[in-house]
């Protein structure tokens, strides 16, 4: 593996895949990307064990055996510890961990934003998924098997979004640690990835869409998505982690990986 993360292009073939059994982790999974990739896993097969500050509300059709949904604080690396011991203990392993968590406030120049917001931005987004990626990868080395794990990123890690300074600097901060503790974990089967997922319209975006341009001088490429409709969809998403996670995949572990474009396919 190289010093930089590839950038990768998924296709989009969850279907196919062998879900028999599979347990799936998401965080952050109260409302937005999250909630609608675990209602998906659910859906095609998965056990899954979602987590958010407010605890999420399982989907209605899911039955109580394939689900747990507790309330655990992703800052907090004892709640994130004993929120993936209650999952192991309802399942009895996990296979795939989603650090899906994150925030996109402050919006605007840096000079001007309020220090605890940015303190907050910085704990979430990065402490967050340090204390994931750390939980999971213990639970990986002491049973047999690898896993997998996916730490949410966007394009902003690669790309100069002003007014998005800290975003920019959480989602660079989440790829270089991807790429590190893929070589620190490979020996223990531990494969990880950051999954850029691309434009949802989620509240995340509503928020982007009401910056001001003086805020956020790119925010009329997000309101034009809204108007266009070029949006991926969560279902999308999840196909494509799954696809990653467990099809006939061949994408170097540590590499930071693009969901293509759901609008551009026909896929709508």
């Amino acid at each position: 593996m190289g010093d930089e993360a590839t950038m990768c292009v998924l296709g989009n073939g969850a279907r196919a895949v062998d879900l028999d059994g599979r347990v799936a982790v998401v965080t952050g999974a109260s409302h937005g990307l999250g909630a609608g990739m675990s209602e998906r896993f659910l859906e095609l097969g998965l056990r899954v064990a979602m987590c958010g500050r407010k605890r999420p509300e399982p989907p209605p059709r899911a039955g109580r055996h394939h689900v747990l949904a507790l309330s655990a604080d992703v800052r907090d690396s004892s709640g994130i510890e004993g929120f993936g011991a209650a999952a192991i203990e309802r399942f009895g392993r996990i296979d795939l961990w989603v650090n899906n968590a994150g925030v996109i406030e402050p919006i605007g120049k840096l000079a001007d934003a309020d220090p605890g917001m940015l303190a907050h931005h910085i704990s979430v987004n990065v402490i967050g998924v340090v204390n994931g990626t750390r939980t999971f990868a213990r639970h990986v080395r002491r049973r047999p098997g690898g896993g997998v794990l996916v730490n949410i990123s966007s394009g902003a890690a690669t790309t100069v979004y002003p007014g998005w300074a800290v975003y920019c600097a959480s989602k660079a901060a989440v790829d270089r640690l991807t790429a590190v503790v893929a070589q620190e974990e490979e020996a223990q089967g531990l494969r990880v990835y950051s999954l850029a997922p691309g434009m949802v319209d989620t509240a995340m975006q509503q928020k982007v869409r009401e910056s001001t341009p003086e805020a956020f001088p790119a925010v009329d490429r997000f309101r034009e998505a809204k108007l266009s409709g070029h949006f991926n969809s969560p279902e999308w998403v999840a196909d494509a982690v799954l696809e990653l996670a467990f099809g006939d995949v061949e994408i170097e572990s540590g590499s930071a990986v693009r969901v293509p474009d759901e609008w551009d396919r026909g896929a709508n």
